[in-house]
């Protein structure tokens, strides 16, 4: 009998070797091009396309990016003492085999909420006063005051209290051997080159079709384009140039995703070039041809933009669009008592008006956006550069070429992004009267009441401009055409995050 096992446990690993599972079928692959982690820390990092892989949270959100049950089956609001109670799916495990249970969302939560993590989802939790552990499958938050986006904040990866119990939330090995729920769980980890993901059999919502998912590290735009064009990927998240080379090439599909995300010139006011420059920021803003960029760098896939909330229920569009318009942005320096010299620059006590945008590396479209504000900034007379930085400098840069944008409620990346010294505000932007305006709207379910609130916060922003918003960009992916089950119209939110939001319905032929 032992003789017997013993063969067929070599059979099942030989035939694994080969791709082929124990009962005949082969197993699938689907390679997926991604940039580099250093780390897989959901607490800590949002935009990680691989987070909802390998976690849940106690809410999930659709494809219409409603919340729906996750790791929670229920939950119910007490308006009285201003209380989520969250009940929990019985019969969880983590990876390792060990249960799922309240004392790990209390644990997740109250890391996030800990300042000494320097988390920039912190702000989602801030009005928590208390976390008690009802049973083990029960829990329930108390705030201080109502937070209607609360629900989708739960969405946030749950976290092993066993496996990280006393662990620096920054630095722990465990963010490189991730243990989650997930409808996948971690293979492997060749660092700089790829991450393998196999499926996780006993998944809560039943085990996903395709076997494993490899993330290859492509961080360059061109290389994605090539590979995906040798076959070396089944699924690549290209420029707009790349992707229109795929459409109606046999083999391939072409998703041309709307996003929530956007793109703009952020001004660092901690830089003391800020200080004494703020009221120039309109004329910077005046000086940017949308369109142009719009066209040239997206070939039209996107839209231009003037604020945050675009694609969201409560944007307001009755504010200052700052409108390509160069004469009005060299009226804006001229009153704020700049001159123009012999050189075509602005100066104010005798000093050059201009700035360095900074920008990541790796990102061929920001670059191209970035330079061509530059031009466009200098056309009017002010000296602006770009430069892509080896580390990027939040605290002493002058500009960034950010992107931001949130497809749930309209409190995410607005709170944290505008919010004065809040998690994601990495401008170190301050303004009363947005504070004001995002607080009211975070504390009412009224619709109307949260309209109006919404509409001062987006009017004091554009009277403020903490960016010089420039458009918002579509998602261009293009997969081998024997991948099915792609949702083409999910709105996807930043870094075109979410395509994988129904994974375990994928299929490969």
């Amino acid at each position: 009998m032992a003789k017997k096992l013993v063969c067929l446990v070599l059979a099942a690993a030989l035939l694994s070797a080969l791709g082929i599972s124990a009962l005949g079928a082969e197993e699938t692959t689907l390679v997926y091009a991604s940039g580099d982690y250093t780390r897989i820390n959901p607490a800590m990092d949002e935009h990680g396309e691989i987070n909802i892989l390998l976690f849940d949270g106690l809410t999930a959100h659709d494809g219409d990016n409603a919340v729906v049950p996750g790791l929670a089956e229920s939950w119910a609001f007490d308006e009285e003492t201003c209380a989520y109670t969250f009940h929990m799916r019985h019969g969880v495990t983590w990876h390792d085999g060990e249960p799922v249970t309240a004392e790990d969302v209390k644990f997740t939560i109250e890391a996030i909420m800990d300042p000494a993590n320097l988390s920039e989802n912190a702000p989602n939790f801030e009005d928590v006063t208390a976390i008690d552990v009802v049973d083990e499958h029960t829990i329930r938050f108390t705030l201080a005051a109502p937070n209607v986006a609360f629900l989708d904040y739960m969405t946030m990866a749950v976290l092993p209290e066993h496996l990280l119990a006393g662990e620096d939330f920054q630095t722990a090995d465990f963010f490189r051997h991730p243990v989650g729920t997930g409808p996948y769980k971690l293979e492997r980890w060749d660092e700089g080159q790829a991450i393998t993901l196999v499926k996780n059999p006993d998944y809560f919502k039943g085990p996903a079709h395709i076997d494993r998912i490899v993330f290859k590290i492509v961080p360059d735009d061109s290389a994605r384009a090539m590979q995906m064009r040798s076959g070396e990927l089944d699924l690549a998240l290209l420029t707009p140039r790349d992707g229109e080379t795929f459409t109606g090439l046999e083999g391939y599909d072409v998703y041309n995703m709307k996003t929530s995300d956007y793109r703009g010139i952020l001004f660092n006011f901690r830089n003391p070039y800020w200080t004494e420059n703020r009221d120039v920021i309109p004329a910077v803003c005046c000086a940017i041809d949308r369109e142009a960029i719009l066209e040239s760098v997206l070939l039209g896939h996107g839209e231009t933009a003037y604020g945050p909330l675009q694609r969201n229920v409560y944007n307001f569009s009755d504010v200052d669009h700052y409108d390509y318009d160069p004469a009005r942005a060299e009226s804006i320096l001229t009153a704020a008592g700049a001159e123009k010299q012999d050189d075509g620059f602005y100066y104010r006590n005798g000093e050059k008006l201009g700035f360095v945008i900074d920008v990541a590396a790796g990102d061929q479209v920001r670059l191209d956006m970035a330079q061509a504000a530059a031009q466009q900034l200098r056309a009017v007379g002010l000296d602006v550069t770009v430069e892509i930085p080896a580390v990027v400098d939040w605290g002493s840069q002058m500009a960034y070429l950010i992107g931001w944008g949130s497809p749930f409620d309209a409190d995410d990346h607005t709170y944290k992004v505008f919010g004065t010294d809040k998690g994601a505000n990495y401008s170190g932007y301050s303004n009363a009267d947005v504070d004001r305006y995002l607080t009211e709207a975070r504390r009412s379910d009224d619709p109307a009441v949260r309209a109006e609130a919404y509409a001062g916060f987006q009017r004091a922003l554009a009277d403020d401009p903490a960016f010089t918003f420039i458009c918002y960009i579509d998602a261009d992916y293009v997969a081998k055409d024997t991948i099915h089950g792609v949702d083409p119209d999910k709105v996807l939110g930043h870094h075109g995050v979410g395509i994988f939001w129904n994974i375990i319905d994928w299929t490969i032929e």
